[in-house]
């Protein structure tokens, strides 16, 4: 290669020139319009499918969703859509405030100050975004 790209680099360029030829509206995509069409489970269907419904005496949804909120943590924080539904479905189950701040602050450790507060960031954002619709 006769430019200092490194083969990520060179490799997303090219698909970026993919995407383009196949769409040109794909040059301006972002994935955070495309998180929206993710709809919010309620409460009871999260608990069937990702609770203890199936699973007597297992983890219940919330909790199920606190242990997926610290595995997204640790892994950077990147995977903005995925916390921000996290986050959503969090709410939905009844999770408050306090356990969503204390599972990423108990990630704090292992998984860095710049990911916790990406982490934190996005919990400000949903929870905004949800005081906001409720009124």
């Amino acid at each position: 290669m006769s430019d200092n790209k490194n083969p990520y680099q060179a490799m997303f360029a090219q698909y970026q020139e993919m995407a383009k030829s196949f769409n040109p509206a794909l040059e301006s995509f972002t994935p955070k319009g495309f998180e929206t069409l993710w709809p919010t489970m309620p409460k009871d269907v999260m608990e069937m499918f990702f609770g203890n419904s199936m699973n007597k005496g297992g983890l219940d949804a919330k909790t199920r969703l606190l242990l997926t909120l610290g595995a997204l943590t640790m892994l950077g924080a990147q995977a903005d859509a995925q916390i921000r539904l996290t986050l959503r479905h969090l709410v939905e189950v009844g999770a408050t405030k306090q356990e969503i701040v204390e599972t990423i602050g108990q990630m704090s450790m292992f998984a860095g100050i710049p990911a916790t507060t990406r982490a934190m960031e996005l919990v400000q954002e949903v929870l905004a975004d949800k005081e906001g619709s409720d009124t």
